[in-house]
């Protein structure tokens, strides 16, 4: 079996780098190769992350961004969604849109918290795609939420 290669691509425009703290999560969690390229701004990445499939043969990507509070920033963020939804159509592959939000929460200290622990939770569902798939399955329906605290299921 081959080595499973996992892409990041991440902004100059990002408050925190949380390619960076998803690398450290992938490489302390399983032995694989990892392909960075960072991009200026968000609605770089879905280019970004189909090059990392097609030109460097990623299995998995991870794109991370950080939109500001205002509505052009949003703006900007949803059309970076849509690209990235139609660069895992074109490559049938997956790409793990890792975005935090600047207004999440209110102060810069929360912030880093947040973007580092979604960042490192967002790499071990990359890690369970690739190889637990099951873990997934028996994980749906349990309001699991990344960077926050999981919701819960319904009863």
């Amino acid at each position: 079996m081959t080595e499973k290669k996992v892409g990041i691509a991440d902004t100059t425009f990002a408050r925190y780098d949380m390619g960076g703290a998803a690398i450290d999560e992938l490489r302390k969690n399983a032995s694989l190769k990892i392909e960075r390229y960072t991009v200026p701004g968000m609605k770089d990445l879905p280019v970004a992350s189909k090059k990392l499939i097609e030109e460097k043969g990623c299995d998995i990507v991870m794109a991370f961004a950080m939109p500001g509070p205002e509505v052009i920033d949003k703006q900007c963020a949803h059309e970076a969604s849509l690209g990235i939804i139609a660069a895992q159509v074109l490559t049938s592959r997956h790409i793990i849109e890792v975005f935090v939000h600047e207004d999440e929460v209110e102060h810069d200290k929360e912030l880093a918290l947040l973007a580092d622990r979604r960042a490192r939770e967002h790499a071990q569902n990359v890690l369970k795609l690739l190889f637990k798939p099951q873990e997934l399955e028996r994980e749906a329906g349990m309001g699991k939420r990344e960077g926050f605290e999981d919701a819960g299921p319904l009863r």
